[in-house]
């Protein structure tokens, strides 16, 4: 009776608490521990850039899209960054915009006459402005950055010195930050919360995860909001793909996997984008980005097989299986955890499992949030906000978990309705 006791202890109890812990403690929380002290040593070591004799002129292209309200503050902060002004060239690229996008660039014009600007219309489509712009562009390197959000004033400079200063780098994306200071006007504490959820998964985001990803050219996505390229480069792709919503990731595989080009992160370059409106524009925007991965993935892994064998030689392999094929065993063991009940497992040992995991996802966030406090160093004001915010640690797995829901929607959606949303 005791050894039967015992083994059914330890079989059945034990072996649910295993099999539950397994999957975020390999795939999620450990990684997440070891690229920090990873990221930290390399800001330890890194060497600083040095500024060239000649600075080169550069383009910087705005897609615009009823963007008046936003506009103005997103050229002034071009015309106002430490980049010399009379080397910068300003595409904006109005894709039939319907308000009154127009009459802010002709007063943006008169204020900065001295920043070389010009408006082309193009057709509708993100995608559609960008490489309509690209030709006109006679810059050394062209900036792709979007029209509701702000540069840092040394965000072009810093760009350009990592460029110069590392000439097998092809392309870059920059840092996006939530703009700290709109997250602390925002009138509802709920909406508040979520914003400065976005705010803390921003910065672990970029200044960590994108950094790791970056040392082995394995970035699997440039941002749409900020991005860069040398235009020789940028001349030699296909373009913007138009018949997918993941461009940005589509042009980054394109450099890497066609060109066999480096795509890395600058981050201290940032650009500010205005926090998240709600959960619906969540839901939207993280179906939204899942989808362009699926699409994007599909597509540049027909030369090269991805499969479970390829899990440990490419990248695209492991980044589908963490973000898409173990969102399944998740949910799964989530509504089976109900189930477990009627098999007669304590309920109390399905509240210690989930008490469990939780902990160790809150235990990750504060090892990123230590690690990203000494990252901000070059960046006091960031820094300092960023500090303040060390309880969202202890929601930033909830947050987390609710975009993994959306996410698994995204992948459903994807299957059933391969033709309202152009995917295979």
């Amino acid at each position: 009776m005791t050894i039967t006791y015992w083994l059914d202890l330890t079989l059945l109890q034990m072996g649910f608490w295993l099999t539950w812990v397994l999957i975020p403690l390999v795939v999620e929380i450990i990684p997440a521990i070891i690229s920090s002290f990873r990221v930290l040593y390399r800001f330890h070591h890194r060497s600083k850039h040095k500024v060239p004799a000649k600075l080169p002129l550069i383009t910087v292209i705005v897609p615009v899209y009823n963007s008046a309200k936003t506009l103005f503050a997103c050229i002034a902060s071009i015309a106002n960054s430490t980049y010399p002004t009379h080397l910068i060239q300003v595409i904006l690229a109005d894709n039939q915009s319907t308000d009154d996008s127009f009459s802010v660039f002709s007063h943006a014009q008169s204020v900065f006459n001295r920043l070389n600007m010009q408006m082309i219309h193009t057709q509708k489509g993100k995608a559609q402005a960008l490489n309509s712009a690209i030709y006109q562009a006679i810059g050394k390197y062209v900036i792709n950055i979007d029209s509701d959000g702000t540069l840092r004033p040394e965000a072009l400079m810093n760009m350009v010195l990592q460029f110069e200063n590392e000439p097998d780098v092809a392309a870059l994306t920059g840092a996006i930050l939530s703009n700290k200071k709109v997250i602390r006007e925002l009138p509802k504490n709920s909406h508040r919360i979520l914003a400065q959820n976005e705010y803390f998964e921003y910065v672990q985001a970029f200044l960590s995860g994108r950094a790791i990803e970056s040392e082995h050219n394995h970035l699997f996505t440039m941002s749409g909001a900020f991005s860069a390229f040398r235009r020789e480069v940028l001349l030699q792709t296909f373009m913007y793909n138009t018949m997918t919503v993941g461009e940005d990731t589509d042009m980054t595989f394109q450099i890497r996997q066609n060109l066999k080009q480096k795509v890395v992160l600058c981050p201290n370059a940032i650009f500010y984008i205005s926090p998240i409106s709600g959960l619906g524009e969540l839901y939207t925007q993280r179906q939204r980005w899942f989808r362009g991965e699926l699409e994007t993935s599909k597509d540049f892994s027909k030369s090269k097989k991805v499969g479970i064998l390829s899990l440990f030689d490419n990248f695209v392999t492991r980044r589908l299986i963490i973000d898409h094929t173990f969102l399944f065993p998740r949910m799964i063991w989530f509504f089976a955890s109900f189930v477990l009940l009627f098999f007669h497992y304590s309920i109390w040992v399905l509240i210690d499992s989930y008490l469990l995991i939780y902990l160790l996802y809150v235990f990750a966030s504060f090892i990123n949030y230590f690690c990203v406090r000494i990252l901000l160093q070059e960046f006091p004001s960031e820094k300092h906000y960023f500090g303040h915010l060390w309880w969202v640690a202890w929601t930033f797995p909830i947050y987390n978990f609710i975009c993994a829901w959306i996410r698994m929607i995204g992948a459903i959606n994807t299957i059933t309705r391969p033709t309202q949303w152009n995917s295979e």
